[in-house]
């Protein structure tokens, strides 16, 4: 057994890693100002302590008052569009919470990190799939963001020996398959929920930005990893980094799925049209965005069990449908789950 601090453990990623980690019999601190994360999405057995990663104060003492094995980094600003018009509030936030998570864990020698990193790093690749390899361009200030606190860590392995692999999400979707967790943001910019949203009746109808790309159906092919997947590729180079170097992954299905086909699933999974309305396309948007898998498979024995877009879109609908109002309409009390939430850490 281990004990892991996880930042941003309250979010929709980082609240199923935490899972995770529990039911492999971890210990678990999570560290969360609750901007983004639900109080009701920290599982039962972890440890909450509510508060700014960017509190230097506060960082120090979390990290003096237990005594971790690894860090897990979420929390951070992740809207590209937002990032495009606040670039300086992004790079600095993202990039100065990574520096101080990294100085401090280096001071209390916790000498494993694990940082959610993005695609976005990539901008607009000339090769499909995408390999680790390809060019780094990014084309937001959050992609940038990311890319930079990629190379402050690879300086912090080089010169202090602090292990760290960055995980390079493309579109994380779908739920705990047992109904415990899901996704829940405000504003929602994700296709699959925006879609299941709109089955439902709890919002505007989806909005299809773009018909005329190059590709079979016209509309932009995005590549989709189930959650519960990406929770455990987490797992897998968290026990990586105990014996090898650090490391870098891009974390998809491998597969691609169009709007169009995404829309068709979750009619599937609903039993009923999604309502939606054809726009112009978004600047920026690539027809076609699909991760190459192949090394971390082979490095980590990672394979998605949950990478049909059916078994996706499933989870994302029964989760969504069984809570209509998200976590906000979820009151504790009247919760099924005992334990729920986890319970809130004494500092001290």
């Amino acid at each position: 057994m281990e004990r892991f601090l996880v930042t941003g453990g309250a979010g929709y990623v980082g609240s199923h890693v935490v899972l995770a980690l529990l039911e492999r019999g971890d210990e678990v601190v999570v560290l969360d100002d609750l901007r983004q994360g639900h109080r009701l999405a920290v599982p039962p057995g972890a440890e909450l302590v509510v508060g700014d990663l960017a509190d230097r104060r506060l960082l120090r003492q979390v990290m003096a008052n237990w005594r971790f094995d690894g860090v897990l980094h979420f929390a951070a600003m992740s809207l590209v569009d937002e990032s495009m018009r606040e670039p300086m509030r992004y790079l600095s936030e993202n990039l100065g919470n990574t520096l101080a998570l990294a100085e401090e864990a280096v001071k209390h020698r916790v000498m494993r990190l694990v940082l959610s990193s993005t695609a976005a790093l990539f901008g607009r690749p000339e090769t499909i799939p995408i390999s680790e390899d390809e060019r780094k361009d990014p084309i937001s200030p959050y992609g940038e963001s990311k890319l930079m606190a990629e190379r402050a860590l690879e300086w912090a392995d080089r010169i202090h020996g602090l292990r760290s692999a960055s995980l390079r999400y493309f579109n994380a979707a779908g739920a705990d398959p047992e109904g415990r967790l899901g996704e829940d943001h405000s504003p929602e910019t994700h296709l699959i929920p925006n879609a299941v949203n709109a089955v439902l009746g709890l919002g505007h109808p989806l909005a299809v930005f773009g018909t005329d790309y190059d590709t079979p159906d016209g509309t932009t092919i995005r590549d989709y990893v189930h959650v519960t997947d990406l929770a455990d590729a987490h797992l897998r180079v968290l026990d990586r980094l105990k014996e090898g170097r650090s490391c870098r992954y891009n974390v998809g299905s491998g597969t691609g799925a169009s709007v169009m086909e995404v829309i068709a699933a979750v009619e599937r999974a609903a039993g009923r049209p999604v309502p939606y309305v054809l726009g112009p396309r978004r600047e920026g948007d690539p027809a076609v965005l699909v991760a190459s898998n192949a090394r971390l498979r082979r490095d980590t024995g990672w394979v998605p069990r949950l990478g049909a877009l059916d078994d996706i879109v499933r989870t994302a609908y029964a989760w969504r449908a069984r809570n209509p109002r998200g976590y906000s309409g979820m009151a504790a009390a009247s919760r099924d789950l005992a334990g729920w939430p986890g319970r809130l850490a004494a500092l001290g």
